[in-house]
């Protein structure tokens, strides 16, 4: 598809207060939470790692909260490095009522004994979860207890400058040969000097979506040893290889800046996070599609996101769960919240709510979503992706190994990575 920035421009990030949020109506006071009693009532302290214009979109969206009822004031506070103070709050009795909660850190602190589960809140309250994106539920739930209710999904679609691809006439790719053949004619150089990429390699932690794309995994079915040191994973390396060769890319190329908004890109990965950037370059025009299909036709890609969690020993668990409640689980409460910040909500009704499906930057988004995975819930995967994997591709990209050393090393290393963090 061929999408013009002109088209981009028809809807405004920015939302309106009064656009019929839905009134809170939380359940009864008391830990377990559920039907009867009084409604609960106080200060909701609510906690999370967005700093700057994403705070403030916290800001506006609990200030739209706080104005819908009069028992409940939600109050955001900044917090880095939210898992390690929310751990030194729960052994001193210092925690918030709620959290801002990368999902896929669910499982990692949940035996920690960090969050509570609202299972039974959702049950007593009648909540439909159905209508929340499965991936982004399985990331917030341990041994089948839900610990938490999913607000926002992403992922890296294929962003495209449609200005170069038209000069160089070719159409947005829709697999790995097309990928490669429009990165080389789109790509600039002079006087041997890369001026403008074809396509930014520029974050082999997508690995694990390309793989995927091959027809290959990332673990084992037992989940205990990794699966990527193998004739996919050989596919991946070899294409990065042929699209290094072409001279579409080199590393560091645009380092310090953000060369798809300065034109110096035609073609990456990317998120939604990226639209406030690149909508600010009032030139630029850009289109968005789902990621490249693999040789066999294969698609892929990772979901990310975040949700919101009770921690244990909130004080007010049960205004938490009256607010996390009217956040995510109101279709029109979710949609708010992704005009504020422009993210896709978790809830699947919100997010195929025209605002979304009839924005075409957001169309390929929510479109892959479909097909978007989570990463697995294994512990110490991050730390073998992060620790055993990526730094072996980075090797490889920079030419320091080949393929099949680095798919060698990481296998021995993820391997031990698994193995030391399995009970």
């Amino acid at each position: 598809m061929k999408l013009s920035r002109r088209a981009f421009g028809t809807l405004a990030l920015g939302a309106a207060a009064g656009t019929g949020l839905a009134a809170c109506s939380g359940p009864a006071s008391g830990g377990g939470g559920g039907g009867g009693g009084s409604a609960p009532s106080g200060e909701i302290t609510f906690w999370g790692s967005w700093v700057g214009d994403q705070a403030k979109q916290m800001e506006e969206l609990t200030a739209l909260f706080n104005s819908s009822q009069t028992d409940l004031t939600v109050r955001y506070v900044q917090q880095k490095e939210l898992e390690q103070k929310l751990l030194t709050g729960l052994a001193s009795g210092q925690v918030p009522d709620i959290v801002l909660w990368d999902r896929f850190q669910t499982s990692l602190y949940v035996p920690k004994g960090a969050l509570q589960s609202i299972s039974d809140r959702v049950a007593e309250d009648g909540v439909d979860v159905s209508q929340m994106y499965d991936q982004a539920l399985g990331e917030m739930t341990v041994e089948d207890q839900l610990y938490g209710l999913p607000l926002i999904v992403d992922n890296r679609s294929l962003f495209y400058n449609e200005e170069l691809l038209s000069e160089a006439g070719v159409e947005p790719p829709t697999n790995w040969e097309e990928l490669l053949s429009a990165a080389e004619a789109t790509t600039k150089r002079s006087g041997g000097k890369l001026e403008v990429s074809g396509f930014a390699l520029d974050d082999p932690g997508l690995f694990s979506m390309w793989i995927r794309q091959a027809g290959g995994t990332m673990l084992n079915d037992d989940n205990q040893t990794v699966a990527f040191n193998s004739p996919e994973g050989m596919a991946v390396l070899e294409f990065w290889q042929e699209l290094m060769d072409a001279g579409v890319y080199e590393l560091g190329f645009g380092k310090g800046g953000v060369p798809f908004a300065e034109k110096k890109v035609a073609m990456t990965y990317t998120g939604p996070w990226s639209f406030s950037d690149y909508d600010k370059v009032s030139d630029l025009s850009y289109g968005t599609t789902p990621p490249v299909a693999g040789p066999t036709g294969g698609q892929a890609a990772g979901m990310g996101g975040f949700g919101l969690a009770i921690p244990e020993g909130a004080g007010n668990a049960d205004g938490a769960w009256a607010f996390m409640k009217w956040w995510c689980a109101d279709p029109a409460n979710a949609l708010e919240f992704g005009k504020i910040s422009g993210q896709i909500p978790a809830n699947r009704t919100a997010a195929n709510d025209p605002y979304f499906t009839a924005d075409e930057k957001y169309e390929a988004l929510v479109e892959t979503m479909e097909f978007a995975t989570v990463r697995p819930a294994v512990p110490g995967y991050s730390d073998m992706e992060g620790k055993a994997l990526i730094p072996n591709l980075e090797k490889f990209l920079s030419g320091e190994i080949g393929a099949e050393q680095a798919l060698s090393a990481s296998e021995s290393m993820g391997n031990q990575v698994l193995a030391e963090n399995r009970d």
